[in-house]
């Protein structure tokens, strides 16, 4: 039970972390939307972006995954809960969201990102979303 509990606590940060990463992303395509290509200011963001994707978002998401599936391993029972199925479903969705911003990241540094700060903005609102749906699944569970 008590390396249990390390687990989840380790999954809990890795979540954290991901999430801090996948809000901050999209915030950073909004304004890098606003560059001119090329200029200095493009090229901060590039590196920006990079940066937290590589060092941040990736290496906490696989993390989250790692904790998250080792606790199901140690109990298996949660995947017959509707409130873990709910969540996982949300994850998928995250994960989703995560690798079209990993695209979209690929874009920028190719100076060929058609999308809108507008885009970006609604985009960024998404994480939020799957954070209280997962949190209330987790927390209140809803469908027990």
């Amino acid at each position: 039970m008590e390396a249990y509990l390390w687990i989840k606590a380790l999954h809990v940060i890795s979540v954290i972390s991901w999430m801090a990463g996948m809000l901050y992303l999209p915030r950073l395509y909004v304004y890098h939307a606003g560059a001119e290509p090329g200029s200095a200011t493009s090229e901060t963001f590039k590196i920006m972006e990079r940066r937290l994707l590589r060092a941040i978002i990736n290496p906490a998401m696989i993390a989250a995954f790692g904790f998250g599936i080792w606790m199901i391993v140690l109990d298996p029972d949660l995947l017959s809960q509707p409130w873990m199925q709910v969540k996982l479903a949300s994850v998928l969705v995250l994960s989703g969201l995560h690798g079209y911003l990993s695209i979209w990241r690929r874009d920028f540094e190719a100076d060929r990102n058609r999308k809108s700060a507008g885009f970006f903005r609604a985009v960024n609102e998404i994480p939020t979303v799957i954070m209280v749906i997962v949190v209330i699944m987790v927390i209140v569970r809803p469908f027990v």
